[in-house]
């Protein structure tokens, strides 16, 4: 199955178009990855949107912007101007998740907008007589548990049939 979870630089705006048959929305844009090695290059790839997604990528997304897309590759074969045939990697767009910021893991935090928050005011300082509060313990969660009886319950002695 081809399935994948980017988390990308967007380098160019996304560039609209229209299919000449119904007219479909398609928007076009160049992205790029990090490498997988600090010493990597970050790698390039063009994503493209159909329909509403292509019109969300036109209203949601800036050059600059980090942002994760989740879709399937393919490879082109493309022919340059000299005649040589190259091969290229493009992304289509199967969902744009939420936009805002980004976890460390590469997944958008739930509930995060598109819009920048305001600041936050500056926190008041408390007096002191007021306790401090207590720490929070963070525990393990439990292990599940497998209720690991037999399916068939104890037959009394003598009894070596299964009642059905």
């Amino acid at each position: 199955m081809n399935h994948c979870l980017l988390e990308v630089e967007v380098l160019e705006a996304p560039q609209v178009r229209y299919t000449q048959d119904n007219q479909t929305p398609v928007a076009e844009m160049a992205v790029q990855m990090d490498g997988l090695r600090p010493d990597d290059p970050p790698g390039q790839l063009k994503v493209v949107g159909w329909g509403n997604l292509a019109q969300d990528l036109q209203n949601r997304v800036q050059v600059g912007q980090r942002l994760v897309v989740e879709g399937r590759l393919r490879m082109n074969t493309v022919t340059r101007q000299d005649g040589v045939k190259e091969k290229r990697a493009e992304f289509t767009l199967a969902r744009l998740p939420p936009l805002g910021a980004v976890t460390p893991r590469g997944l958008p935090t739930p509930g995060a907008a598109s819009q920048p928050r305001p600041a936050a005011p500056a926190p008041v300082r408390a007096a002191a007589s007021a306790p401090a509060p207590a720490a929070r313990a963070v525990t393990a969660p439990e292990p599940p548990t497998w209720n690991t009886s037999p399916l068939v319950p104890d037959l009394p002695d003598g009894d070596d049939e299964i009642p059905f």
